[in-house]
């Protein structure tokens, strides 16, 4: 029987969650009775499962070095538990058991990741309100949850974040950018997209290492959060390339930030420092808005593509606008 989202609403890990997440959510939760006194899973036992209590109450313990057991924490209704084992695949760091006889919504990990997946908004959502209520279990019952506590902010980060650099990821940037396209029609506001490469980044990899390479990448990111607004989306789409996008941004303003970022990239003195004959790093850079370059999102992909490649092929080092619309 799937958990109504009335219901599901008063769980505070999905109170935040749309109608339709909450539906999402419902589909994929399984629903057990549990007598008084069964245990659910035991310390050191493997796990692929969080559950959410509906109804009744669990509780949690330890086993003491002089091997009696110590009751840590109660979980009531709205409450969850078990979840390092679900997302690290940890061994269960407690033995857990109903105090009364109770009802559970099990979350299975390959559920959850499907869902991270396919509704990733969703799912971060939820993740975010773990880590809030892992942090305040984390401050009234002690240091053994701290581990539950970094768990929640590594994964959060992965979710969304390229671990090299910190930007946002390829996969986070594909699943919002329309989002941002159809806020830009709906608000007939511009946005901007600009496609960047960080020009002889195989000849730097070659003549000083990846350590070099890796330097340069952070270098370059260093200059896009100096320069750009809080409000832009910065993700590294792969090795030396990156997508920014610049909501609520004209073409004209866009290109005086990307020259900005150009001028200080190119400025920036750690290759030559090195003493190779590879001193400099510099950026090629494609812009393209809508609605003054492109009437959908493919086109707008596609004008700050081909402008990119027009930065390159004029000799790199250089921003490049798309072409406006003809009337």
């Amino acid at each position: 029987m799937r958990a109504p989202a009335s219901f599901l609403r008063t769980i505070d890990i999905f109170s935040e969650l749309t109608e339709g997440e909450l539906e999402e959510i419902s589909g994929v939760l399984q629903r057990e009775v549990v007598a008084k006194s069964k245990v659910l899973f035991r310390e050191g036992d493997a796990g692929n499962e969080l559950f959410i209590v509906e109804a009744g109450s669990f509780g949690s313990s330890i086993k003491l070095p002089d091997g009696a057991e110590r009751e840590i924490a109660v979980f009531k209704a709205g409450n969850f538990f078990g979840e390092m084992s679900i997302f690290e695949q940890a061994p269960r760091s407690a033995t857990c058991y109903a105090k009364e006889e109770s009802a559970v919504l099990r979350l299975a990990d390959v559920d959850f990741f499907s869902l991270l997946s396919a509704q990733p908004e969703l799912a971060i959502k939820v993740m975010y309100r773990m880590l809030t209520i892992v942090t305040q279990r984390l401050e009234s019952t002690g240091a053994f949850l701290s581990d539950m506590v970094t768990w929640g902010e590594k994964a959060r980060k992965r979710a969304i974040t390229d671990e090299l650099t910190g930007v946002y990821n390829r996969k986070y940037l594909e699943d919002v950018v329309s989002d941002y396209f159809r806020s830009a029609e709906r608000n007939r506001t511009p946005l901007t997209l600009a496609m960047v490469d960080l020009d002889r980044f195989r000849e730097i990899n070659e003549e000083y290492g990846n350590k070099m390479g890796d330097r340069a990448i952070l270098e370059a990111v260093a200059v896009f959060r100096r320069i750009l607004p809080d409000k832009d989306i910065v993700a590294r789409y792969g090795g030396d390339e990156f997508t920014v996008l610049l909501p609520e941004t004209s073409l004209e303003q866009a290109r005086a930030y990307a020259e900005e970022i150009r001028k200080e990239v190119e400025g920036l003195t750690f290759l030559k420092e090195a003493g190779g004959s590879t001193d400099r790093v510099t950026t090629s850079q494609g812009l393209a808005t809508y609605p003054e370059c492109a009437r959908d999102l493919k086109g707008l992909r596609a004008a700050a593509d081909e402008a990119l490649y027009r930065a390159k092929d004029a000799g790199k080092n250089r921003v490049v606008c798309a072409d406006r619309l003809a009337d």
